[in-house]
């Protein structure tokens, strides 16, 4: 019975011995355990009394503190010790290790076991502080850990960095086992590490911690406690976690790119189906004319056969490029080639063609460049130029820009510059804004044929692409505003070119 009451005490619920409260605890309070039932027997014989209670009390409370300091072991020491001396100083006869009444010897024996199991209950209750107090301190470290990566986007090599700086490690890796099919060797590579020297193969990255069946978390540089591979196993829950998380955001993402390529190519069928025939219809017939040999055609009729032709031709090639530019923008192959641009440049060359009386440029000398691909700015001013033409047939189109300064437009925390593209017409509702950057949307009021609704989309894509924004703002008494807003250059640019400002009735200051 007693040995069960005995391994109560020393064993917790799982079979596992408590932890140990620390040599550097356990050494001085053997010391003590020595010196001071000593101690207190000196002091207690500078005090007069004659009651063994007494000093079986002092003594106890002695062992007790003894326990406090170094657990079981010091305490029962003391209590042996604390047995001994008040036998020999406080019971009859006096100096003397033998005792003559047996009330006392049963008082003695009562003696150590009280303070051997006051020093069970006292070294438990230490030893359970200290489970208690390393619990909370992995506790703080998960929340702290936990909140630190949702705080910085949750990735995986920066949660690496604080693994590997809580267990002050030389190294942290994520490896993924591949070759896991039947006769395929195993072999063990490394997909993110934190930390000076990269290991090589899986036998070089130290302590392993294995997340599942295909992953493994690697500490190298030191041996871990038993505690801190308790705490690494939170740890490596933890990026489990968040790399099963990953893995089902790259999911989503390709599903929805696949959907809206799906979108995408029924979409394109229904322009090829109509708004792309529409114009060879008008091709075929005014080249079927002219090469018919019975049908007298005056030299007007020829040149506006021709011009059925051409102007047919001009709005395939539009449509097409608009087909390709929608195609790479929802397939995430747009890459830009950023450089310092300045605005002139590319308005003259994207409204080089454009005859319309109604086609105003009004832009500052001193504009500062900005950070752009040159064919994607030309390409997003010409859509916004067109749309705007083809919806406010009754008002001007001016193109602006402002210098800028303090204060001046944005793009997050970056200076940038603005170019706009105004015009006067019915406008668009606040509802339909975001719905009109879509691929394939047109007005209600557009007439059949007149393009497939891509201009607005990718003009969004390619500035977005550049690092841009594009905006839809009401124009102050009707029509609508598009804002291109690209961040400054820091770098060098030639000097601006005025070449295709002029000439197309536009007006230039």
């Amino acid at each position: 019975m007693a040995r069960g009451i005995l391994r109560i005490f020393l064993w917790d619920r799982e079979g596992r011995k408590p932890r140990r409260l620390g040599r550097r605890r356990e050494i001085p309070a053997f010391i003590l355990a020595l010196g001071l039932p000593p101690l207190l027997q000196f002091l207690l014989d500078l005090l007069p009394h004659d009651q063994l209670s007494t000093d079986m009390l002092v003594q106890l409370t002695g062992i007790v503190g003894v326990a406090l300091l170094g657990g079981l072991w010091p305490a029962v020491l003391a209590a042996v010790v604390a047995g001994l001396i008040v036998n020999y100083f406080s019971v009859r006869p006096f100096g003397s290790l033998s005792v003559i009444d047996p009330e006392n010897v049963l008082a003695l024996l009562i003696f150590v076991l009280v303070a051997v199991a006051v020093s069970l209950v006292v070294d438990r209750s230490a030893k359970l502080s200290k489970e208690a107090r390393i619990a909370g301190a992995e506790a703080a470290a998960l929340s702290d850990l936990s909140r630190r990566a949702v705080a910085e986007g949750n990735s995986i090599p920066s949660f690496l960095d604080k693994v590997r700086e809580h267990f002050q490690v030389k190294g942290a890796g994520l490896w993924v086992r591949r070759g896991t099919g039947p006769g395929e060797s195993v072999v063990w590579e490394l997909q993110e590490f934190s930390g000076e020297h990269r290991p090589a193969d899986v036998s070089e990255a130290g302590t392993a911690e294995h997340l599942d069946r295909d992953r493994m978390l690697t500490l190298a540089g030191r041996e871990l406690t038993l505690d801190e591979r308790r705490l690494l196993t939170a740890f490596g829950a933890h990026l489990l976690a968040m790399v099963q998380r990953e893995e089902l955001t790259a999911s989503q993402r390709e599903n929805l790119r696949l959907a809206e390529g799906n979108i995408m190519r029924t979409s394109i069928l229904r322009a090829v189906s109509h708004d792309l025939r529409t114009p060879l219809a008008g091709i075929k017939l005014a080249a079927s004319s002219l090469r018919d040999k019975t049908i007298r055609l005056g030299p007007e009729e020829q040149e506006e056969l021709l011009d059925t032709v051409e102007s047919g031709a001009d709005r395939l090639a539009h449509l097409i490029s608009n087909l390709l530019d929608m195609s790479r923008i929802t397939a995430d192959s747009v890459a830009p080639l950023i450089r310092p641009v300045y605005w002139a440049d590319v308005v003259g060359e994207a409204v080089r063609g454009t005859d319309s009386q109604r086609l105003r440029v009004l832009l500052p000398d001193n504009m500062p460049p900005v950070d752009a691909d040159p064919g994607m700015l030309e390409r997003v001013i010409a859509n916004l130029v067109e749309n705007a033409l083809k919806y406010a047939p009754d008002s001007d189109v001016v193109i602006s820009g402002a210098v800028g300064g303090a204060g001046s437009a944005r793009i997050g925390d970056v200076p940038a510059s603005e170019l706009t593209v105004v015009d006067h017409g019915s406008g668009i509702p606040a509802n339909k804004v975001l719905a009109m950057f879509r691929p394939f949307q047109r007005a209600d009021d557009t007439t059949p044929g007149t393009g497939v609704g891509l201009g607005l989309a990718v003009a969004k894509g390619f500035t977005e692409a550049m690092g841009g924004v594009l905006l839809a703002e009401p124009t102050p008494g009707g029509g609508l505003t598009m804002v291109i807003r690209l961040p400054l250059s820091t770098g060098v640019a030639p000097a601006p070119a005025t070449k295709g400002l002029h000439g197309i009735g536009t007006d230039r200051r």
